[in-house]
């Protein structure tokens, strides 16, 4: 299977935030934003594996400044590390007022998907190639978040078949 460099599966994605996004206040639904992070993601991940792609798992996602009617949101979304059937994708929101054109840093989330072959099997997906140094330190940061996940996971089994072994 051939190596893909990061580049090759990035994506940038705009959309105007109109007023069926909001609520009465004017500012926009965490859901919609959720779900512009998930499609970018999406993408991301079907471009690299070129096969169908689901959504496993979605790290915590904190909204740092509000979305308001009419900004322009840019979701700026990468691999960040590939596994044997999974991959990790970065996603980056900036919200900018088009007027004014300040830009605000909305959210940042990671998410994993999981490749898939034409049974809905989990399926092999291409190595990356990591070609900065920037590209290098997401790799690794995700290689941590990967570690904390299989713990997580692990102590929710223990929970379901020991509920003393829960904190």
């Amino acid at each position: 299977m051939e190596e893909k460099r990061v580049q090759d599966s990035s994506v940038v994605m705009a959309q105007v935030m109109l007023p069926q996004d909001a609520n009465p206040s004017g500012n926009i639904h965490g859901g919609v934003i959720m779900k512009l992070i998930d499609t970018a993601a999406a993408v991301v991940a079907s471009r690299h594996a070129r096969c169908n792609t689901v959504t496993a798992s979605i790290d915590r996602l904190d909204f740092h400044h509000p979305v308001y009617v009419g900004d322009l949101l840019f979701l700026r979304a990468g691999i960040n590390l590939v596994g044997k059937t999974s991959m990790e994708v970065g996603v980056r929101v900036e919200a900018e007022n088009s007027i004014t054109g300040e830009v605000r840093h909305t959210a940042s989330a990671y998410l994993t998907f999981v490749a898939l072959d034409r049974n809905g099997k989990p399926r092999e997906v291409p190595p990356l190639i990591l070609e900065t140094e920037e590209e290098r330190r997401r790799n690794r940061e995700a290689e941590t978040r990967k570690a904390s996940r299989l713990a997580e996971r692990k102590q929710e089994a223990r929970c379901q078949t020991d509920t003393r072994t829960c904190t």
